[in-house]
């Protein structure tokens, strides 16, 4: 196997891991970069993002990433492609493998592998995905300005996602597999309160339609019962609004990770658990999951790390 050293290796690419990379690279830290299984992040398979600074007519997201990616090859990012498979963080330098049989010493390391959105599992999400299906109701809502649009979920960020596209949508579909709502009380007062929002209990998904974009999803109430009932709903949008999941598997039993899994971070830094080890972006994001905070919380965790090698070199 290969062996490099570095002083900082960023794990992830995407807005948190690209960032982290220019800021770490001005600070002549000589940055190595591993892309992952998808580089450039979730936002690659977004269409149109309207809500990123500088983009005043709005940009692809596939292309603002490569604009991203672009800006931190300027600053000589060492970015590389390959997927981190194993690391060892008990001893510095840390030792992390790559799927392309490369070890990596490093000095420091920031973690922004990301998290990926929970589907339903539906061959229709993918067909639909960036044409009415979307994950994200404060990335894409913009687009569903009085049209028609579906929150599938049943806890706070379903209500919430809901809540929010009320204000642009004429009508919000609320999917809810249970008879009941598993946010919090207000809440729930607030989304049975809102005219706008109709609440379908006991639903399940089946599928989705369309010609050339999202026209509308297949329901069925109460399935698997005698009362079962089959009908579908006319949308334009169908968000899906039922968790993350952090991409953080190799990590475990390595820092300190949350209940779901998210790398916990502390004090507001950064920092992890172990001594010079960093997480940035979504991976460490349970409430914003927005590529203006993953970009913000990349520079966050190269200035971390930049301060952590001068008080503690080897």
């Amino acid at each position: 196997m290969e062996t490099l050293k570095t002083k900082c290796l960023i794990i992830g690419s995407g807005p948190a891991g690209y960032t982290a990379g220019i800021y770490a690279s001005r600070a002549n830290l000589k940055p190595m970069l591993f892309e992952g299984n998808q580089p450039g992040g979730q936002l690659t398979t977004t269409t149109e993002v309207e809500n990123f600074p500088g983009y005043p007519e709005g940009i692809n997201g596939f292309d603002l990433m490569a604009d991203l990616r672009k800006q931190a090859e300027r600053f000589n990012v060492d970015i590389r492609s390959g997927l981190v498979t194993k690391v060892d963080f008990s001893k510095r330098p840390f030792r992390v493998e790559t799927d392309g049989d490369v070890v990596v010493e490093a000095e420091a390391v920031i973690i922004s592998t990301g998290a990926s959105a929970k589907y339903l599992g539906l061959a229709d999400e993918n067909k639909y995905k960036g044409l009415g299906v979307s994950a994200c109701a404060t990335c894409d809502g913009f687009f569903y300005r009085k049209k028609r649009v579906a929150v599938v979920g049943g806890g706070d960020t379903a209500c919430e996602e809901a809540l929010y596209l009320s204000n642009l949508a004429t009508e919000v579909f609320l999917i809810v597999r249970k008879d009941y709502l598993r946010a919090s009380k207000v809440m729930q007062e607030r989304v049975l309160a809102n005219p706008k929002i109709k609440v379908l209990f006991n639903t399940n998904t089946v599928g989705l339609f369309g010609e050339d974009a999202l026209e509308g999803a297949h329901l069925v109430e109460r399935k698997g019962t005698p009362e079962e009932q089959h009908f579908d709903i006319a949308i334009d949008g169908f968000f899906l609004a039922i968790g993350h999941q952090p991409n953080t598997r190799v990590f475990e039993g390595q820092i300190n990770l949350d209940s779901v899994g998210y790398v916990e971070t502390y004090n507001g830094t950064t920092e992890t658990s172990v001594p010079g080890v960093f997480a940035a972006g979504d991976v460490a994001d349970t409430r914003y999951r927005q590529a203006i905070t993953a970009a913000g919380s990349g520079c966050k965790a190269a200035l971390d790390v930049e301060r952590f090698l001068l008080e503690n070199p080897l």
